[in-house]
């Protein structure tokens, strides 16, 4: 096992990341978040050999970030990128066999710098990592990568099946107000059938009843932004949650990609430079989601219709080998050709520069399946988002996105979704009417992003500190606390 050099830095902190890119951003945000409050701590990121091979092209010399191989014997699926989604249970599960490599690495660590690391910061879904850390003498947090109000109904969700005791379309969830009621139909298919013994439930039960006996929690949020999210998480845990979130998502740069760019970036940013300001359509589903090859069809056509600019990012349709190569059959025949000649529209394949596609002036709304790396970079640049959420939480982003910030409106849910193009029309004309509804989205999506903004904030003479900055501080200072207390005794 490959063991990092120490930095002979008094305090040690260990991340562990669940091993999907979507976890992976935000631990290594964090690891420069904490890097950048204070140079006295030595981070390292443990994780797998191909999963440290995407954050290695992340890294840059001066982060002073180190980074812990851990042996996995399933060579063949280190990540849920590119998995089909009845495959991913079979991967939770193997990760399982991370907590000896694991807890070997810790042993490591103790034996070079002469005593525990300050804290193992873990992913919620990697709960056997506070069994790991009270054994060895050390502290566990538990870091979402979520937002606060989708990670509080996914735990609720999962521990208590709720929609299982009910026959009715709608139900309340506990932790929940009342006013905050679920729509069966818009779980995702395995959570509706899980019944506490399938693949599903025999993971997410214990590993997130495990997470919840950890000291504290990290949510990758900003608390202006997140009230009701916020608290309740924080009523339902009964531990401290610090909302430490938002820093990366306020670049105009993709630093995390581990991805080939299949458009040039000149002539991206060129030919959005040529479109009127928040008047292009930009249309991504996240990096490892996809939609069915009707309902791709059936966009298009709304995007043609609709006679405005966009941007797509397309990738093969269900059925299909997301990573292969996109074929032009999969879209409405000469669509391609139609849009360059009438330079309406650019269809990328597999991946763009996000980042800068939201970040430009040009851009006028955000059609995504409400992933929260994707929430947070288009509301970090004050940009309305249509909702089509397709798995994980993100149904419950979307629900959130709608009802308590208002700054969306949801076009379909699920990859059973029927759509048609005059519906995309429809909600699209809604979402950049600047007068009406989509006038007030944008209006919201505008003072969210100042608060995103004010929260990471650091006044020059440093007696003014944002809510984010201020609660990073706040939880290492806690950590030094208790391990002080603790060493005492």
């Amino acid at each position: 096992m490959a063991t990092p050099t120490a930095l002979h830095h008094p305090h040690h902190i260990v991340l562990l990341p669940f091993l999907a890119h979507g976890h992976l951003s935000p631990f290594l945000a964090l690891a420069r978040q904490i890097k950048h409050t204070s140079k006295a701590f030595t981070i390292t990121i443990a994780t797998t050999a191909l999963n440290l091979k995407y954050l290695r092209q992340s890294t840059n010399h001066g982060d002073d970030i180190l980074f812990a191989e851990l042996p996995f014997s399933h060579h063949d699926r280190q990540s849920t990128e590119n998995l089909a989604i009845s495959k991913i249970p079979d991967l939770c599960h193997e990760s399982l066999s991370l907590q000896f490599p694991f807890r070997q690495l810790i042993r490591d660590i103790i034996a070079k710098d002469g005593r525990p690391p300050l804290c193992i910061i873990s992913d919620v879904f990697f709960g056997w990592a506070i069994d790991v850390a009270n054994s060895l003498g050390t502290l566990n947090f538990t870091f979402t990568t979520g937002g606060a109000y989708g990670t509080m109904a996914y735990i609720s969700l999962w521990l208590h099946l709720p929609h299982r005791q009910t026959d009715s379309s709608d139900f309340a969830l506990p932790g929940f107000p009342e006013r905050c009621r679920f729509c069966r139909g818009k779980l995702n298919s395995y959570l509706r059938s899980a019944d506490g013994d399938d693949a599903w439930s025999r993971f997410m039960q214990p590993q997130i009843s495990l997470s919840l006996k950890s000291h504290g929690w990290l949510c990758n949020t900003v608390e202006e932004i997140e009230p009701l999210g916020i608290k309740l998480l924080r009523d339902y845990i009964h531990r401290p949650v610090w909302s430490i979130g938002g820093s990366s998502s306020l670049s105009k740069k993709n630093t995390y990609t581990g991805k080939e760019v299949n458009i040039c970036s000149n002539k991206l940013e060129k030919w959005l430079d040529e479109q009127e300001p928040r008047s292009v359509i930009y249309v991504s589903f996240g990096s490892q989601n996809t939609i069915g090859s009707s309902q791709m069809i059936e966009l298009a056509k709304g995007l043609e219709r609709s006679r405005k600019p966009f941007v797509w990012v397309v990738r093969p349709p269900l059925s299909y080998n997301i990573k292969g190569e996109f074929r032009s059959e999969w879209l409405p025949k000469g669509f391609e050709q139609r849009m360059t000649e009438a330079k309406q529209g650019l269809v990328v394949r597999d991946w763009a520069p996000q980042l800068k596609i939201l970040s430009h002036k040009s851009t006028g709304v955000f059609v995504s399946h409400c992933g929260w790396n994707s929430i947070m970079e288009s509301l970090s640049h004050g940009v309305p988002i249509v909702g089509w959420p397709l798995g994980a939480e993100q149904v419950y982003n979307s629900k959130m996105l709608r009802e308590e910030m208002g700054v969306s409106v949801e076009l379909a849910s699920g990859v059973d979704s029927i759509v048609y193009a005059e519906e995309v029309i429809k909600v699209i004309d809604i979402a950049m009417d600047g007068n009406g509804k989509g006038g007030e989205m944008r209006k919201n999506a505008s003072l969210i992003k100042e608060q995103i903004i004010d929260a990471n904030n650091i006044r020059q003479d440093g007696k003014v500190r944002g809510s984010s900055v201020k609660a990073l501080e706040d939880f290492l200072t806690h950590v030094l606390t208790m391990t002080s207390k603790e060493e005492i005794q």
